[in-house]
């Protein structure tokens, strides 16, 4: 399955943030599901509605991404 991308610097990974600032590092799949990189993390805990890109200073919902 394919990933969603940036809208502004076309690369697929991002993360999001936790109440105590902690970054997790995810992809989107094409189905706007959101997925940690790694299978031993969790998104619990993790704020989903915002996403951070890792390559550019965007920021927005999975509704955002191509």
């Amino acid at each position: 399955m394919k990933n969603l991308l940036c809208p502004q610097c076309k690369i697929r990974r991002f993360y999001l943030l936790n109440a105590a600032g902690e970054r997790l590092v995810v992809t989107v799949t094409e189905d706007k599901q959101i997925h940690p990189i790694h299978e031993n993390e969790s998104l619990d805990g993790f704020d989903t509605s915002l996403l951070y890109c890792l390559g550019c200073s965007w920021k927005g919902s999975v509704n955002n991404l191509t």
